[in-house]
C-alpha cells in the first residue's frame, strides 16, 4: 500500500504527543507525593523513556507485532531486522508505526509507578519494568493488536485493555510485596504540591489526543471522531467526580477534578473510535463515578495504592472496555445495538488480561524480591528516596 503523507504526518505528530504525556505523568504523580520523594517519583516516568525505548526496538516490537502465534510474536524483527525505508504498515512507514506503538510501551509501566512511590528500590524498579515490558506488555499487545487470539474480537481502539487494565491490575499485584508505606492509615500523607498535579493533568489531556486519535493511524474521519471523544469524555468524568466528591465529602477539590479528568481519559480510550460523541459523554460520566468509588474502596479494603493507579487506570480501563461493548456503533456494534456477543467478547478480554497480568506480575515480583529485593529500608523510607536513591533534592531552599 502506498504511503499517504497526511497519515504519516498525523501519526508522527501523535507519537510526539504521546511522548509528551510522560513529563505530564511525572508532574501529575510528582505533585501528589511528599516533598522528599518528588524527584524519585518523576524519575520513574523519565527512566522508562530510556529503558523501554531501547528494549522496544531490540525485541519488544517483534514480540508484540511479529508473526508468531496466538500468544506471542516471533523474533523476525528483533533489532528491527527486515525493516527499512521502504517498509510500510498500512499507509504509513513501518518506522513511524514502530515509534507510535513504542510510546504506548513506554507509558504503560510508568503508570504502575504511581502505586509504589516512596517504597521501591530504584534498581529493582528498572529491572521490574524491563521484565514486565517483555512478559506482560508485549504478549497482551500481541493478543489485542498484533494478530493474537483477541485481535479482531475484543475491541480496544487505543489501549483500554493493553495499557490501562494491564497497568492497573499489575500495580495492585505488585503491592503484595511492597506492603504499606510507613504511617499509612495513621499519619496524614498529603500531596506536597497540587499545582504540579493540575499542570500534569492538563498535559496528559493534551497528549491524550495523540494517544487516542493517533490510534486511527490515519488523518481521517475516525481520527476526528476519536479526537472528539477525547475532548468530551474527560470533561464529563471530571464533572461527575466533582459532584460525587462534593456530595460525599462536602467539598469539591482541585485534586479530585484533575483525577476525574484522567479517569475519563482512561474510560474513553478503548472506545474512542467506536462510539458516538453522546455515548462518549455517558462513558465519561460513568467512568468518573466508578473510579471515584473505586478509589474510596481503597480505604475500606486497606491496601496502599499510593496514587490510585488501580482505582483510576484499572477500574477505568475495565469500565471503558465493557462500555465499549455496550455503546459501540461505529465500525462495530455493541449490546445497545443488538450485538450481545460483542459485550461477551469484551468481558472475556477483560478477564483474561486481569488473570494474566496479575499472575505474571506476582511471579516477576517474587523473582525480584528473592534476588534484588524490592522495598527500601525503613530508614531510607523515612529520609526519602530523593536523597537516599538519587543524592539530590527537588527544592534547595
Amino acid at each position: 500500500m502506498a504511503i499517504v503523507a497526511a497519515d504519516t504526518a498525523w501519526v508522527l505528530t501523535s507519537s510526539a504527543l504521546v511522548l509528551f504525556m510522560l513529563p505530564g505523568l511525572a508532574l501529575f504523580y510528582g505533585g501528589m507525593v511528599r516533598r522528599k520523594n518528588v524527584l524519585s517519583s518523576m524519575m520513574h516516568s523519565f527512566v522508562a523513556m530510556g529503558v523501554i525505548t531501547i528494549e522496544w526496538v531490540i525485541i519488544g516490537y517483534s514480540l508484540a507485532f511479529g508473526t508468531g502465534n496466538w500468544f506471542i510474536g516471533g523474533f523476525e524483527h528483533a533489532f528491527l531486522r527486515g525493516i527499512d525505508l521502504n517498509s510500510t504498515s498500512g499507509t504509513i512507514p513501518t518506522y513511524t508505526f514502530i515509534v507510535f506503538q513504542g510510546m504506548f510501551a513506554i507509558i504503560t509501566p510508568a503508570l504502575i509507578s504511581g502505586a509504589i512511590v516512596g517504597r521501591i528500590k530504584f534498581k529493582s524498579y528498572i529491572a521490574f519494568i524491563a521484565l514486565w515490558g517483555l512478559i506482560v506488555y508485549a504478549p497482551v499487545c500481541h493478543w489485542v493488536w498484533g494478530g493474537g487470539f483477541l485481535t479482531g474480537e475484543a475491541l480496544d481502539f487505543a489501549g483500554g485493555t493493553v495499557v490501562h487494565i494491564t497497568s492497573g491490575i499489575s500495580a495492585l499485584a505488585l503491592l503484595v510485596y511492597l506492603g504499606k508505606r510507613k504511617g499509612y492509615g495513621i499519619d496524614a500523607i498529603k500531596p506536597h504540591n497540587v499545582t504540579l498535579t493540575l499542570l500534569g493533568a492538563g498535559l496528559l489531556w493534551f497528549g491524550w489526543f495523540g494517544f487516542n486519535a493517533g490510534s486511527a493511524l490515519a488523518a481521517d474521519e475516525i481520527a476526528g471522531l476519536a479526537f472528539m471523544s477525547t475532548f468530551i469524555a474527560p470533561a464529563a468524568a471530571g464533572l461527575a467526580w466533582m459532584v460525587a466528591e462534593w456530595y460525599h465529602t462536602g467539598k469539591p477539590t482541585a485534586l479530585g477534578f484533575a483525577t476525574g479528568i484522567v479517569a475519563g481519559l482512561v474510560g474513553i480510550t478503548p472506545g474512542a473510535g467506536f462510539v458516538t460523541p453522546m455515548a462518549a459523554i455517558l462513558i465519561g460520566l460513568i467512568a468518573g463515578i466508578v473510579c471515584y468509588w473505586a478509589v474510596m474502596l481503597k480505604g475500606k479494603l486497606g491496601y496502599d495504592d499510593s496514587l490510585d493507579v488501580f482505582g483510576v487506570h484499572g477500574a477505568g480501563g475495565i469500565t471503558g472496555a465493557l462500555l465499549t461493548g455496550v455503546f459501540a456503533s461505529v465500525g462495530a456494534t455493541g449490546l445497545l445495538y443488538g450485538n450481545s456477543q460483542q459485550f461477551l467478547l469484551q468481558l472475556e478480554g477483560v478477564i483474561v488480561v486481569i488473570i494474566y497480568a496479575s499472575v505474571s506480575t506476582i511471579l516477576i515480583g517474587f523473582v525480584l524480591e528473592r534476588t534484588m529485593g524490592l522495598k527500601v529500608s525503613e530508614s531510607e523510607e523515612n529520609i526519602g528516596l530523593d536523597k537516599t536513591c538519587h543524592g539530590e533534592t527537588a527544592y534547595n531552599i
